[in-house]
């Protein structure tokens, strides 16, 4: 019989956070990898529903502005 999977917590319930704003580029760089990519909620332990707000606030940084598209090498 194989193991049973980790259960994860989800952060966001964790801190009461409800709403996922994408004017929030601090939390929302706390779920990017060094390269820039949205990380998978296998590793964030993320819920399916955060995740889609997640992915969306994201985005949505990224075209306002407030967060970058690639990693910028010198």
């Amino acid at each position: 019989m194989p193991p049973k999977p980790k259960k994860f917590i989800d952060p966001f319930e964790l801190a009461g956070i409800t709403h996922i704003d994408y004017k929030n580029p601090r939390l929302l760089s706390q779920y990017i990898t060094h390269y820039r990519s949205i990380q998978s909620r296998f590793h964030t332990g993320v819920k399916l529903k955060n995740q889609k707000k997640l992915a969306r606030a994201i985005k949505r940084a990224r075209i306002m502005g407030l967060l970058p598209f690639v990693r910028y090498e010198k």
